[in-house]
């Protein structure tokens, strides 16, 4: 078996490694990632092309490959740090945001949109008046859009800066194990056909899809791992006029909920103006989930209500819930069910028939209609009814009879890390970032955890730029 040596290696090529790759560049460390997926240029779907259901393919092209998930999803860079993940518990408010503002620069650097929503105090202002008369919270947060075509475009142009930098990448690569040496200060890592890499320093930003390797591979290391909360819900399609007053505002709405019924706390999640509902195989169960496109449009909003849910003693795998629940969709209909609102407030199923009376024209034409009530818990459900009435005060026809309700979107925020400031595990020079390590949730604070660690591990080694050690 050969062994290439480096000094940086990367596990996952999305947002949080590539930036952590970025920061690098000029230090003349020798760096690695290792994708397990493909090329952005070779990131196709067969079932989104073809309108076909999901094909159930090994490595999964919307989740995986140079991007990650985020490389087609709807490509928004939100630029607050009170929502996207937890980073604020490792680092102070005040870097953290100075971070997101350096974060958001360098995707400015390489192609993103000047536009950035939700600027407009007064009308913000007005919006989170009327949503505290429905009992919800508004998160305000300004959003600059990318959109699916455009992030592909960002992507690429980050990709073709790095190889011309000497950072180099290898795809289609699954890792396998991470390899400790704590003699001789090494580590590294070996794939799934047997070839090894060495290096000084490991990250590991393996995104959503490779969290359960990732926790599997803490559990091997004898590494402590904290149980997070696992967000399961549904994805929502209306009409776009319904939701204009808010998409024109702040783009996406993000808002908080507490169920009158058991206080589970619902929020809104990933609002795609204008976009579509797609499906995504993780790992072999299929959910569903929501774009939208910079240069085309559709009819309808969409967005996610997901119901968090922590777990205790004596049961420790939020992931295996979340899947379970998932799994009865992909069970009673072969992937996704679509049903109609009030077919669900009626207790019956939608059926083709019926859904041809919606005002909604579904985006997802692969969608079985069915009945989501045979697939989620009894509190879930009713979580879900409440806060979509009281969106509907903000929002007059959100709990409309029309409106249509995907199944099912889960958040897979895996197992967290116990990680010092600089998002180092207990093991020296093994660090853990982004979505896969549970302490970020979204393209702005994975792309952030990256730079964390980019800058530490400049700082180790002392390495100069223009004649200091930038520090923030």
């Amino acid at each position: 078996m050969s062994v290439s040596q480096y000094d940086v290696i990367i596990i996952g090529g999305g947002p949080a490694g590539i930036f952590a790759a970025l920061e690098l560049v000029e230090t003349g460390l020798k760096t690695l990632i290792v994708e397990r997926g493909r090329d952005i240029s070779g990131r196709t779907c067969p079932s989104h092309e073809k309108g076909i259901p999901c094909c159930q393919c090994k490595t999964c092209a919307t989740i995986s490959g140079w991007g990650g998930a985020g490389a087609f999803s709807d490509g928004k860079l939100t630029l607050s740090s009170e929502v996207g993940g937890i980073l604020d518990e490792f680092v102070p408010k005040e870097r953290l945001n100075k971070l997101i503002r350096y974060v958001d620069d360098v995707y400015l650097k390489f192609g993103a949109p000047p536009e950035v929503y939700g600027t407009n105090e007064d009308a913000i202002n007005e919006i989170s008046r009327k949503a505290v008369k429905a009992d919800l919270r508004l998160i305000p947060s300004r959003i600059r859009h990318l959109g699916t075509g455009r992030s592909k475009a960002v992507l690429e142009a980050m990709k073709d800066y790095l190889v011309e930098k000497g950072v180099d990448i290898t795809l289609q690569t699954q890792v396998d194990r991470i390899l400790t040496d704590g003699q001789n200060g090494l580590c590294g890592i070996v794939t799934v056909d047997g070839q090894e890499y060495r290096a000084k320093y490991v990250v590991a930003a393996p995104g959503r899809e490779g969290s359960k390797w990732l926790a599997d591979e803490a559990r091997r290391l004898g590494l402590s791992l904290a149980i997070n909360p696992v967000d399961i819900g549904v994805r929502v399609e209306v009409p776009a006029e319904v939701m204009t007053h808010l998409t024109d505002v702040i783009y996406e709405s993000k808002f908080v909920f507490y169920s009158q019924s058991f206080e589970d706390r619902v929020r809104t999640f990933c609002m795609c103006p204008y976009g579509e509902v797609v499906t995504e195989n993780n790992d072999g169960l299929i959910t569903v989930n929501g774009h939208s496109y910079g240069e085309r449009r559709t009819g309808n909003t969409n967005f996610a209500l997901l119901v968090s849910k922590t777990f205790t003693e004596p049961f420790k795998d939020p992931i295996q819930y979340g899947r379970y629940v998932a799994g009865l969709a992909n069970l009673l209909s072969g992937g996704v069910i679509v049903q109609r609102l009030g077919d669900l407030q009626a207790g019956r199923r939608s059926t083709p028939e019926r859904l041809k009376k919606s005002l909604v024209v579904p985006t997802l034409n692969e969608a079985t209609p069915g009945d989501l009530s045979l697939v989620f818990p009894y509190r879930h459900l009713v979580a879900l009814l409440d806060m979509l009435k009281a969106l509907d005060v903000i929002a007059p026809g959100v709990n409309s009879r029309n409106t249509l309700i995907y199944g099912v979107e889960v958040k897979f925020y895996s197992s967290r890390f116990e990680l010092n400031a600089n998002l180092e595990s207990h093991i020296d020079n093994l660090f853990a970032i982004g979505d896969g390590a549970g302490v970020t949730r979204g393209l702005m604070q994975a792309s952030a955890s990256g730079v964390i660690v980019g800058e530490e591990i400049k700082r180790r080694e002392g390495v100069l730029q223009n004649g200091i050690i930038r520090k923030r």
